[in-house]
């Protein structure tokens, strides 16, 4: 019998809670193996909370964790594995975007030798998505040659990778990244992704921007090399104007004219160096983050942990 933990982080999503509970609750019900759901209140607002702790007081399989406030989908992600007591551990949306029963499938991968198991968006349902498309591109051939091309949300995970997760103090990553940077045997499984019934997404924009600089930062030197290579070009293109200038006046007493010229050159050089100024602080601001030893989350309640 293997004993499967199931973490759903939870943030404003009192509509959801008891749709998903029953869902879950209706899928594994008289399966072979054993089953601990930990939900994850990511600071949530609303009565999420609230229902969790009812539905805890009901079913002795629940645990659930408050975070102090809102630290984001990975840190809670993060936060209900580092809790987890499984033979493996699974990680779902509350939102039953991914179909519960998908998790039967996971443990059926996993329990033909493999550590990893990803769930990835059937190809027509990624197909008119322009942006998500081109993010995972560039993330598979700069950062993470092995992240699936339509990207993943949901996975199941050996011990032994929870096991090195557990060892790990890396603040704004992607949790996704490290489980696939880790290198243990990983499969990719194809599903249909449903629609969002209740609520609306918390995944905004800003976010989806944070996750793309966290990606390249923490698994790729791209944009440093990038820095250099770029430094290198306009200092070169510099140095060759210089001595063009230099040896029309010397050798042809051409005046130097082009006022206009100048303030273009300027500008284009001032612009590349603001670039390459704001590249290096967001690898300055994770190294000062990772200084202060701060922690990825802060838990402030636990219910139905022993």
């Amino acid at each position: 019998m293997v004993y499967v933990s199931i973490i759903i982080p939870v943030f404003n999503e009192e509509e959801n809670v008891h749709l998903l509970y029953e869902r879950l609750a209706q899928t594994i019900e008289g399966a072979a193996n054993s089953y601990e759901l930990i939900f994850v209140d990511d600071g949530s607002s609303d009565n999420s909370l609230e229902m969790l702790k009812g539905l805890a007081a009901k079913d002795k399989r629940i645990r659930v964790i408050k975070l102090s406030r809102n630290f984001g989908s990975h840190a809670a992600c993060f936060c209900g594995l580092l809790s987890a007591t499984g033979d493996v551990a699974c990680v779902i949306s509350c939102d039953l975007q991914d179909p519960p029963e998908l998790i039967f499938t996971l443990i059926a991968e996993w329990e033909k030798g493999y550590e990893a198991v990803f769930g990835v968006r059937k190809w027509e349902e990624q197909s008119t998505r322009l942006l998500p498309k081109i993010y995972y591109k560039l993330v598979q051939r700069y950062a993470l040659k092995n992240m699936p091309e339509h990207g993943t949300d949901v996975f199941l995970i050996d011990k032994k990778i929870l096991n090195v997760l557990k060892e790990v103090n890396e603040k704004n990553t992607s949790i996704f990244g490290l489980i696939l940077w880790s290198g243990f045997k990983q499969r990719f499984i194809t599903y249909s992704k449903g629609q969002r019934q209740r609520g609306v997404s918390k995944w905004t924009s800003a976010k989806k921007i944070k996750l793309f600089i966290d990606t390249f930062v923490s698994f790729s030197h791209v944009p440093m090399r990038v820095i250099s290579l770029t430094g290198l070009f306009v200092s070169l293109l510099g140095f060759l104007y210089t001595a063009l200038i230099l040896f029309n006046k010397v050798f042809f007493s051409i005046p130097v004219e082009g006022w206009a010229s100048l303030m273009v050159v300027l500008l284009v050089v001032s612009g590349v160096q603001m670039l390459m100024i704001g590249v290096l602080g967001e690898y300055l601001l994770r190294i000062y983050d990772e200084s202060r030893k701060r922690p990825s989350f802060i838990v402030s309640e636990k219910i139905g942990f022993d």
